[in-house]
């Protein structure tokens, strides 16, 4: 909690909510929580210590700073005689477990994918008997009321406003709406206006729904929509693999070729990306959209950030950073391979030649302009033909649309065409360097 960037976070409310919303179903049962506040390296070996507890039990985390703690935990409870045992639970295959034929990791998702689902059609998922341990649970010693946001020097946020679902109970209400429209989803998924998503990231992020049941009730369907969410799911133990066998990728480019690629890095036009003034309408209401809720469609985030990387020639760690302190659903792995893909240095990237045009996707998802419209008002007026490129409008049409570029709205803050020739320049110019040493 003291690394987060602002003492007003949504995430720090979700998870409040929803460890409210656990003690209240564990105390149904007869149990409860014990509520501490501080580190995990030092509060769980000391009240470990407290209940004289031989064992601490949790589950696996991949992110390089979650092992480094958890390593930690484990070393100060053998100290006591007390051990910690982790197992598997963010995922439906970890680690190992789907490997090449060679017993090397997986670098392109395709036959990484083909591996996966071979593994679950052999290993079929199964439900864990919880409910018969319900009537074991008792009150925990000295247990205490949860500490209101404020006491744990925390704001409220918007989140409430959002009407975001928390609590075990609200990611079922959000999986119960999203089974009614998934045979859609592979033809809704890519236009922001469009009720597509399911919108569970954020709690399978938290672990407030299980991995082995969104991936059961997807692989039961047989519709073109369930396989495709579930090959989103799969998505995301890929970079929960390429994470934890190449750790390196959490601040470095995973292909090697494009770590010295250089970036102009302009503070202004961050800045300008940051706050969704590019002038270029869906990445502007793509960023705001993140920044007055903490989520942005999938589909934005490949062009917000090809955007950034591409067009305005700034570092995509940038990037990855401001998303990483604006997303709801902020997942390392799942992030960090996102911004790699855009930014073509990642395992299974999109090839570098292939660049997103923002007036095309917004042409292509957004044709009506309903979703720029929602997020960018002084756009409400400007007619369909010129929504994705406001610029276009003479100087008539501007004061009829009351949208004076460079008044009401920016002009675009760089020319794509000129930007995507400097880009391909830049990657060839690696792609030879890199090829040049090697030979060297």
């Amino acid at each position: 909690l003291d690394a987060l960037p602002s003492r007003s976070d949504r995430r720090v409310e979700f998870i409040w909510h929803c460890l409210a919303d656990l003690d209240a179903q564990l105390k149904k049962h007869g149990g409860g929580l014990m509520v501490r506040l501080g580190h995990a390296r030092e509060l769980i070996p000391a009240l470990a210590a407290e209940l004289r507890a031989e064992a601490v039990f949790a589950n696996h985390d991949y992110e390089p700073a979650a092992v480094s703690r958890d390593e930690e935990v484990a070393s100060r409870l053998a100290q006591t005689g007390a051990r910690l045992e982790t197992f598997k639970d963010q995922v439906i295959f970890e680690r190992d477990e789907v490997m090449t034929g060679a017993g090397t990791p997986y670098s392109v998702f395709t036959p990484y994918k083909n591996a996966w689902l071979k593994r679950l059609a052999m290993e079929p998922l199964r439900a864990f008997a919880t409910e018969r341990h319900a009537s074991a649970l008792a009150a925990p010693p000295r247990a205490a009321a949860l500490p209101t946001l404020e006491a744990i020097g925390f704001q409220r946020t918007n989140l409430r406003e959002l009407s975001i679902p928390t609590g075990l109970s609200g990611a079922q209400a959000l999986l119960r709406d999203f089974l009614r429209r998934i045979d859609h989803y592979d033809r809704a998924r890519d236009f922001p206006s469009l009720k597509g998503p399911s919108y569970l990231s954020v709690h399978l992020r938290f672990g407030t729904i299980s991995i082995r049941q969104l991936v059961g009730k997807a692989n039961a369907l047989a519709s073109p929509g369930a396989r495709t969410w579930l090959s989103e799911l799969i998505w995301r133990e890929f970079y929960f693999q390429i994470l934890h066998h190449h750790p390196r990728v959490a601040g470095q480019a995973f292909k090697p070729e494009f770590e010295a690629l250089p970036f102009d890095n302009d503070p202004a036009l961050f800045s300008a990306w940051c706050e969704g003034r590019t002038g270029y309408p869906l990445v502007d209401a793509a960023m705001r959209q993140l920044n007055q809720t903490g989520y942005m469609h999938n589909r934005l985030r490949m062009v917000a950030a090809s955007f950034l990387a591409k067009d305005l020639h700034i570092d995509w760690r940038w990037g990855e950073r401001y998303f990483a302190e604006q997303l709801n659903d902020f997942d390392l792995s799942a992030n960090n391979g996102g911004w790699q893909w855009a930014a073509s240095t990642g395992c299974d990237a999109q090839p570098y030649f292939r660049i997103f045009n923002p007036v095309s996707q917004s042409e292509k998802f957004d044709a009506e302009g309903a979703f720029i419209r929602r997020y960018v008002p002084e756009l409400a007026k400007v007619p369909g033909k010129f929504i994705h490129a406001p610029w276009r409008m003479d100087a008539a049409g501007q004061r009829d649309s009351n949208c004076i570029l460079g008044t009401h709205y920016p002009a675009p803050i760089v020319d794509h065409d000129e930007a995507r020739k400097i880009t391909l320049a830049r990657y060839q110019e690696a792609r030879t360097r890199a090829s040049s040493m090697a030979g060297d």
